[in-house]
């Protein structure tokens, strides 16, 4: 079984010391999605929500959330963020299924660290923009299904979620 790494021997949390990892190109992809009435999809596809282009500026968000997720999740270290990319991919609603925008964001980096961390907080960040732009027509919006579907790179390998 292995091991909480941001312990101690001695059960105290600890960042974790990297410096004697070596710097690997590392790749993570996170996705969620936020479902929403059928409407509400039809606003941010024609962009004429109230606050604007929603896509755009939740794409842009989910930017700034990855390079912010050291100052959000306190045990993370601060990375060098060589590449962050996120695909935003609308849907309409079914008759088994909600309108939703599913959420694909990209991190990489050249370091001794991942960036699971950092694409993950890229899906959450975005995806909670997208509420806090749509919230004044539709407050029922509901954001699920965030995980990490891949992570490539460093000592412990690729990781790939069973579908």
């Amino acid at each position: 079984m292995q091991t909480l790494t941001h312990f101690d021997s001695h059960g105290q949390a600890h960042m974790v010391d990297v410096a004697d990892k070596l710097p690997t190109h590392r790749i993570a992809i996170a996705q969620g999605c936020i479902h929403m009435l059928p409407d509400t999809l039809a606003l941010i596809q024609a962009g004429t929500a109230k606050k604007g282009d929603v896509l755009g500026i939740a794409r842009i968000a989910g930017i700034q959330g990855a390079k912010q997720t050291s100052n959000l999740i306190p045990l993370c270290h601060p990375i060098a963020l060589t590449r962050v990319a996120l695909e935003l991919e609308c849907t309409e609603a079914t008759a088994t299924n909600a309108a939703q925008v599913r959420c694909t964001a990209t991190a990489e980096t050249r370091g001794p660290t991942g960036v699971e961390m950092e694409a993950l907080t890229a899906v959450q960040v975005a995806l909670l923009t997208i509420y806090d732009m749509c919230k004044a027509v539709d407050r029922g919006m509901t954001i699920n299904g965030v995980k990490l579907l891949e992570k490539h790179g460093g000592k412990s390998g690729s990781f790939v979620a069973q579908p």
